[in-house]
């Protein structure tokens, strides 16, 4: 498979170079009225309510659909399609104002029961773990047309938060019968067509509620190979690099004038997983030994040119509750040799079964290196990303170790549900975790800190490094994101200097 992988990879290096982008479909050099963006996870489908990864709500949210609220380039909560709220003194109520003269592109109204319909919607019909951010809804109801009233069984700090998520957006009552080919939105954008594994396609939304945006059509392009994706930029067959994947690269773009570069945070931790349901992982003194035998310095320097961010716990910079743990578990091959010993596994072998994705397969190789030198075996699987990797490891748990990275903000709660890919179980966590739910702001603080802390002594998993936001463009695009610290990557903004 992975042969067969690498013959395809190098027939789209051949095609990129001849001055096309890499596919089924050739695009001319943009026009004035249309760019083309390069990423390099391409969406299995278009349905992010039973389709688990980050493509899909990459490409849809806040372009086809929108939420009530969404986050600005900051983190910050601002409202989208409600133009306010409030919340009662006992913070279990929320009360949405709507904006007015809203429709869908199936030309159905947006209401106070469209909000309905689509929070209950959520409990009864997703079905990826992401669901479970609205058991804390009691119910909804639409006070008039352009009031919604949503209240919850008790007061929740993260709730409006995860309202700016793919959890948060709005369906249309008529517009779910195919999620996965035929998505109905209120976004600026529209679907056109999607080429599935080459290629999806926006035009704008003439319907649209807000101002027109700048790009009539929109090309997202998709590559594996970052190579090839660098030398689409290079020779006109896209316009921008919306991440780049081989940060080495970076240099040949910042000595040509033709381009610009902007680099920022994410919220991406590169995570390696443990099996903690499965022998050998679930003895803590094993996960210490691999995350003592793993110099994380040495990795992101070789794996990923030295950008992006050591940080030690699921916790970026940009949450509240942040802290530097990355020198909890210091490189330290002998005491992971004498850990691997007491737990009477001196002669290991793993299988790390990653996404074949360009920060994946680097990384593996370092860590195969790095652990080999304390006796540990590891072989290498590379899977199809996201349709492989998500059927089998992340839903069938078949693995003893994965690398990829968690997109979604404030993901650290995904260490309360023992059903989780990883099988993490630790009663206290579940419970700080609720606790800092629903206490004050300032207990959330408190809590959350405990809880990365705890993860982290528990060795849960091997915190990498946080990828940086690295986007490459053509001079005169503007609008691009400088921190991607959501999920949607926001095209309306794009313009043209």
């Amino acid at each position: 498979m992975i042969t067969v992988l690498r013959a395809l990879l190098a027939l789209t290096l051949v095609a990129a170079l001849a001055g096309c982008s890499a596919g089924s479909t050739a695009y001319s050099s943009p026009s004035a009225d249309s760019i083309t963006i390069g990423f390099s996870a391409a969406p299995a489908n278009l349905d992010f309510t039973r389709t688990d990864g980050a493509a899909i709500p990459q490409a849809l949210l806040d372009n086809v659909y929108q939420g009530l609220v969404h986050l600005d380039a900051n983190g910050a909560i601002v409202p989208q399609l409600a133009t306010s709220w409030t919340v009662s003194p006992d913070r279990r109520t929320y009360d949405f104002q709507l904006r007015p003269g809203v429709t869908f592109t199936d030309g159905e109204p947006f209401t106070a029961d469209t909000v309905k319909f689509s929070i209950d919607r959520v409990r009864t019909d997703w079905t990826i773990s992401l669901k479970s951010a609205m058991t804390v809804v009691d119910h909804v109801e639409a006070v008039d047309p352009r009031h919604a009233r949503v209240v919850l069984k008790q007061p929740s700090n993260g709730w409006l938060f995860t309202m700016a998520s793919r959890v948060g957006a709005m369906f249309a009552p008529n517009g779910v019968r195919d999620l996965a080919t035929t998505p109905v939105g209120t976004g600026p954008y529209q679907l056109d067509r999607f080429n599935r594994g080459d290629s999806l396609v926006l035009k704008a939304n003439p319907g649209y509620w807000g101002p027109k945006p700048a790009y009539g059509r929109v090309v997202l392009k998709y590559f594996q190979d970052p190579t090839a994706l660098n030398n689409a930029l290079l020779s006109n067959g896209i316009d921008v690099i919306s991440s780049v994947q081989a940060p080495d690269s970076l240099a040949q773009f910042a000595s040509d004038e033709r381009f610009t570069t902007i680099q920022g945070t994410t919220t991406a931790e590169v995570v390696l997983s443990f099996n903690n349901a499965k022998a050998p992982l679930n003895d803590k003194r094993v996960r210490q030994a691999l995350t003592f035998g793993i110099d994380r310095k040495a990795l992101l320097d070789t794996a990923w040119a030295g950008k992006g961010l050591l940080i030690g716990s699921m916790v970026p910079p940009s949450d509240p509750w942040y802290e530097d743990l990355s020198t909890v578990y210091p490189y330290d091959p002998a005491k992971a040799k004498q850990l691997l010993a007491d737990a009477g596994q001196q002669h290991l072998t793993l299988r790390l079964r990653i996404p074949n994705l360009p920060y994946a397969v680097d990384s593996a190789q370092v860590i195969r290196s790095q652990l080999a030198a304390i006796g540990v075996t590891v072989s290498i699987e590379e899977l199809d990303f996201p349709a492989v990797w998500l059927k089998q490891v992340f839903t069938g748990h078949d693995f003893d170790m994965s690398i990829v990275a968690h997109v979604e903000a404030r993901d650290i709660v995904t260490f309360g549900n023992p059903k989780y890919y990883w099988g993490y179980s630790n009663p206290t966590v579940t419970q700080l975790l609720a606790e800092a739910d629903t206490g004050t702001p300032e207990q959330q603080i408190a809590d959350m800190k405990q809880v990365a802390r705890t993860i982290n002594a528990d060795a849960a998993a091997d915190w990498l490094f946080l990828l940086p936001n690295l986007i490459v463009a053509k001079k005169g695009i503007t609008g691009l994101p400088p921190n991607q610290v959501g999920e949607a990557f926001d095209l309306s903004a794009l313009g043209r200097a």
